[in-house]
């Protein structure tokens, strides 16, 4: 069985963006599933080769490694 992971937002600002949504945003009820999911397996997404993350993550972020997932219907 995997633990659960933990999933966190990458800024306050981004957070209140997202609890601003209206509960019956199509965006929002994706965002929710995707959290779900990632809660669940944190490799449910495509991992991105490190050749192709985004100097501007590496930097502001600097991330170990990257992942994409594609929210539902989006």
């Amino acid at each position: 069985m995997i633990k659960p992971s933990k999933v966190k937002f990458i800024s306050d600002e981004l957070e209140k963006s997202f609890n601003s949504l209206s509960e019956g945003d199509f965006i929002k009820k994706g965002i929710i599933r995707a959290i779900k999911d990632l809660r669940e397996n944190a490799f449910c997404g495509i991992q991105i080769p490190k050749r192709l993350f985004p100097q501007e993550y590496l930097q502001k972020y600097n991330i170990k490694n990257l992942w994409k997932y594609d929210l539902p219907n989006a």
